[in-house]
């Protein structure tokens, strides 16, 4: 009797786990994107050319394009370095936000999903934070990109500090946004081939007929009209506006709002068709 109320008394012993309390949703967010950073940046040479690729597409269509540095559309911004660059930073939060999708699709195939299920978390905190995890991966992508931009090819943020810090954070939210989009494609589809072919439809077309390459005057009729209604179009402009301190009109308000709707129909897509118990992904 009194070597049993001794145990019973001991701070040595562990309390049965069925009695813990279940973790916040903050706390599963926290620690399922603490684990997703370490294995973005525990790999240095991942990290490395990670970081390379974004610079050396840059300074491959800052030469190639080099010859429409005359053009009205850009001769106005003191060389085609200086409107490539906000659209590069565009097109990278749109690629990080492709890679969004096949992470969580290689979390889905490894079984890590699949062992998430059986714990007592909600299944959209595995969601938010995967998009968390890879938008500070884009933060990290978007300013060695830029810094890179003003000490290798010359850029010049002539709207100053404040102007290429607000157009960093403008293309960070609608990176996060757009991760969205591609999560909800892979909670659907879960078949590598099929998301691949599928953000390929998604991303080369939105990128190439937008303003990010050449001015809207330029394009046929037809590929203007397109352009119009392209969002990565209000993104760009928005994002150049704010770096070169030039006028944005309606730009920024309006890719905010499409970035918005394109995060709460992607998390609603996401959420639902995540919840479903198919888990292995066809084959």
């Amino acid at each position: 009797m009194t070597e049993a109320r001794h145990r019973a008394s001991s701070p040595l012993v562990l309390s049965d786990p069925a009695t813990w309390p279940p973790s916040t949703f903050a706390t599963q967010v926290r620690v399922l994107a603490g684990r997703s950073l370490r294995t973005a940046f525990g790999d240095r040479r991942l990290v490395f050319f990670g970081l390379l690729q974004p610079i050396v597409l840059l300074l491959l269509f800052s030469q190639v394009f080099n010859g429409v540095s005359t053009l009205p559309g850009v001769a106005a911004y003191q060389g085609y370095v200086n409107f490539l660059v906000p659209a590069t930073l565009v097109n990278i939060a749109m690629t990080t936000a492709m890679s969004s999708g096949a992470g969580l699709l290689a979390e889905i195939y490894s079984g890590f999903t699949g062992r998430l299920r059986c714990m007592p978390i909600s299944l959209s905190s595995v969601l938010v934070a995967r998009t968390i995890s890879d938008s500070a991966r884009l933060a990290v992508q978007l300013l060695v990109t830029a810094l890179a931009s003003v000490v290798l090819l010359g850029f010049r943020p002539t709207g100053g500090v404040f102007g290429i810090t607000a157009a960093l954070l403008l293309t960070l939210v609608v990176g996060w946004c757009l991760s969205w989009i591609f999560v909800a494609i892979t909670t659907w589809l879960r078949k590598a081939e099929t998301l691949q072919m599928a953000s390929f439809v998604v991303m080369f077309p939105l990128m190439f007929s937008s303003s990010a390459y050449m001015p809207l005057d330029t394009m046929p009729t037809w590929l203007r009209v397109v352009s119009a209604i392209n969002p990565l179009t209000y993104a760009i402009d928005a994002t150049r506006a704010l770096a070169l301190g030039r006028p944005s009109g309606w730009s920024i308000p309006v890719s905010l709002g499409i970035a918005a709707v394109a995060a709460l129909a992607g998390g609603w897509i996401a959420a639902r068709t995540f919840r479903s118990p198919r888990e292995t992904p066809p084959r």
